[in-house]
């Protein structure tokens, strides 16, 4: 049905940058949206980018100027190329692709990123 598959994760230095990757496995023409999101320890999970089928981007605040979310033309590749990283922006990455049909939101396994200052 839908399968998401994240990679790209790793350790990085301060003002580094990491793209990180999600291998999508569903029908284009039932997705709305797709999206990365993190969830640091001890926090919430929260939004850093999406993209609509319209190439409609949105950013978290904290990711403006500094992220950028992209996907290939089939929406076989969505893409995270993060630039400048923090050791706030140290957390598990998720992939999120919102569909047509129930649950609707569909997540893949998640990507550590780690940050070190």
């Amino acid at each position: 049905q839908v399968q998401l598959a994240e990679s790209g994760g790793a350790l990085v230095q301060s003002g580094e940058s990491l793209t990180l990757a999600c291998v999508v496995r569903a029908n284009k023409d039932h997705i709305v949206s797709m999206g990365w999101y993190r969830q640091a320890p001890g926090k919430e999970r929260e939004v850093v980018a999406t993209i609509t089928k319209s190439d409609s981007t949105t950013y978290a605040d904290s990711a403006k100027g500094r992220f950028s979310i992209s996907v290939d033309n089939a929406w076989n590749m969505l893409y995270l190329q993060m630039n400048s990283l923090e050791p706030e922006d140290t957390a598990v990455y998720y992939c999120n692709a919102h569909m047509v049909f129930r649950p609707y939101d569909f997540w893949g396994q998640g990507t550590q990123v780690t940050v070190s200052s």
